[in-house]
């Protein structure tokens, strides 16, 4: 019963996050092929180009997950789906479309330490995997593991802001925030802040997580069961 009433929690939320990226994507489309230079104030042409970009990024991430799981026959916690998920509603539907990065204080700090964490969940998901490998032999410490796991979420947050970066340089929006809302340039100093914040709070929470993983590891304690991806073994003996 508590499997039903779980798999059932899945699939509205996954629903309900799937919906808030498809209807804005529909909407701004025929924002963008009506957009009036001359009559909009409060949004720039390349304000609803980012939205756009993020919400057809959001469907393809969502997606994604299903896809590797059943390609590479693994399975991922109930838990770790509804903290994807969250996530990503946070960051697009709310971060972007309904501007909570420019009217909430400090509401991109939160899901970039955020993000850090789950990426070095992540981390932690890799490693274990390859442990489980039989064609690997690897005995590893708990702190060379919690050090992958840092390692890998830092890296995964220093590649996002390349990415923006690159975003930025090439569809003209403002994704790493250089720009205040009204589009007004910012100047040295402050134009590298939102750029360095990310990273070192990315690195905080990646810190942050694999201590807790380091500890869980050291003494032997279940805490990461809920968060680790996993070789889906009833797949895989159906396949063989």
């Amino acid at each position: 019963m508590k499997n039903k009433t779980k798999d059932r929690l899945i699939k509205i939320v996954s629903s309900f996050v799937f919906f808030s990226f498809i209807i804005p994507i529909v909407f701004l489309i025929i924002k963008l092929i009506t957009f009036n230079y001359d009559s909009e104030i409060s949004r720039s042409y390349s304000d609803y180009v980012l939205m756009l970009v993020q919400c057809v990024l959001g469907v393809i991430v969502m997606i994604l997950p299903s896809i590797i799981t059943k390609k590479l026959r693994l399975e991922i916690p109930s838990t770790m789906y509804l903290i994807y998920w969250v996530f990503l509603y946070c960051a697009i539907f709310l971060g972007e479309i309904r501007n909570f990065y420019y009217h909430v204080p400090h509401f991109d700090t939160i899901l970039h330490t955020f993000s850090g964490a789950m990426l070095g969940a992540l981390g932690f998901s890799f490693i274990s995997l390859l442990n489980k490998e039989p064609r690997i032999n690897l005995i590893l410490s708990p702190a060379f593991v919690a050090l992958f796991a840092f390692c890998f979420g830092v890296t995964f947050g220093a590649l996002w802001e390349i990415y923006e970066f690159s975003v930025d340089g090439i569809m003209g929006v403002n994704m790493q925030k250089f720009a205040s809302s009204d589009g007004t340039d910012l100047i040295g100093r402050m134009a590298l802040e939102d750029t360095m914040k990310d990273i070192i709070v990315d690195t905080v929470g990646a810190f942050a997580s694999s201590l807790f993983g380091y500890a869980a590891l050291k003494y032997k304690k279940g805490w990461l069961d809920n968060l680790l991806i996993k070789r889906d073994t009833v797949q895989a003996e159906k396949n063989n």
